[in-house]
């Protein structure tokens, strides 16, 4: 049985619904990521891995593929990182299976297990909040996804936190919307994931 966790996608200024399916194999021991990744989120293995050994951890010595489902959109960015390790914590038995129906994730991992900021923090809430789900996000990010109103926000510092909150020995509370910068910000086509064509269009025009 996979594991599933969903995350999302930035295409443009939207997001869109990726499901992170994990299925542990008997076979060589081996850890691989499918559905049109690219290098930031191929390398999540790596960051999965490290994060992993830094809490204790280690992978199981079967092959161990994640697919990231549609497989034919494109998937850019560190944010993956966490709805991936999590299904692999799902998966191996770290969480119950079930602790993460009804929520979204994003982040990026550090090797000793903290979860840090990653691009898109408010438009993933809004997204998930439109899905019906909450938001786990990286602790720091809370601030800027809370002010998806109505949407559930979890923003744990590290794995370990967010591992005791699901079995019960630690609670998170909710995140406070940051505060709001007078004046309007210069827009930023950094802001935008994905159209590097448009984008650079743009600039030499």
């Amino acid at each position: 049985m996979a594991a599933r966790v969903v995350t999302v996608a930035f295409e443009g200024v939207e997001a869109r619904r990726v499901d992170v399916e994990v299925q542990l194999t008997s076979g060589q021991q081996i850890f691989v990521i499918v559905g049109l990744a690219d290098k930031a989120v191929a390398e999540s293995r790596e960051r999965v891995r490290g994060a992993f050994a830094g809490l204790g951890l280690s992978l199981p010595g079967k092959r161990i593929v994640a697919n990231l489902a549609p497989a034919d959109m494109p998937k850019e960015g560190t944010h993956f990182d966490l709805p991936i390790a999590l299904a692999v914590m799902a998966a191996i038995g770290v969480i119950p299976l079930d602790a993460l129906d009804g929520w979204a994730a994003m982040g990026e991992l550090s090797l000793d297990g903290r979860i840090v900021p990653a691009a898109g923090a408010l438009p993933a809430a809004m997204a998930a909040g439109a899905m019906g789900l909450g938001l786990i996000c990286p602790e720091a990010s809370g601030p800027e996804a809370a002010w998806a109103g109505g949407t559930r926000i979890l923003a744990p510092r590290s794995l370990v936190a967010l591992i005791n909150h699901f079995r019960g020995s630690q609670v998170l509370s909710a995140p406070s919307p940051g505060p709001v910068i007078e004046g309007e910000r210069a827009k930023d086509l950094r802001d935008v994931k994905g159209q590097e064509h448009a984008k650079r269009a743009l600039e030499i025009a």
